[in-house]
């Protein structure tokens, strides 16, 4: 069975960037191999499922399952269009650090993960005594991505 826009996957795949570094996969020794879990045994790892052409997951992956088979492997290389975006200078904020606390409830720390009351999610990425700066762009965007992807089911 050939994947169609609208049928179910299921994937196993490892997410890498151009450097070969891993940031996500649905294998456990993958996942405990570079970091991302403690051990095999303690990795969320699982495969990745999705219905293709519904905007579930970015499009160069859900462009890139199309005509393949189950057992098929590949390699996909997206690029910030087709994945996560450019990094958008103007999602980059700045706040008073005694704003950012009455805010946040904390005070203001490089790495701290915040959502705003619009729903958006951002990470601070530099604290001085006069601005805190919180980038709202996803963490991945303006990177170019590669996929090692093995097709296990089609539904």
């Amino acid at each position: 069975m050939t994947i169609e826009q609208g049928d179910r996957v299921r994937l196993d795949y490892v997410g890498r960037f151009e450097d070969g570094s891993v940031f996500a996969t649905s294998k456990p020794a993958v996942a405990a191999a570079h970091g991302l879990a403690a051990t095999e045994t303690e990795s969320d790892a699982t495969p990745l499922s999705f219905t293709v052409g519904r905007g579930e997951v970015i499009d160069g992956l859900d462009e890139a399952v199309v005509g393949l088979t189950p057992g098929a492997e590949t390699t996909v290389t997206v690029p910030p269009a087709d994945g996560y975006g450019e990094h958008d200078p103007d999602r980059v904020r700045e706040y008073d650090p005694d704003t950012f606390e009455g805010m946040v409830g904390n005070p203001p720390e490089i790495g701290l993960h915040v959502e705003a009351q619009n729903g958006l999610h951002g990470d601070v990425t530099a604290v001085t005594d006069d601005t805190v700066q919180v980038d709202f762009n996803h963490e991945l965007a303006g990177k170019t991505l590669v996929f090692d992807v093995t097709v296990l089911d089609v539904e």
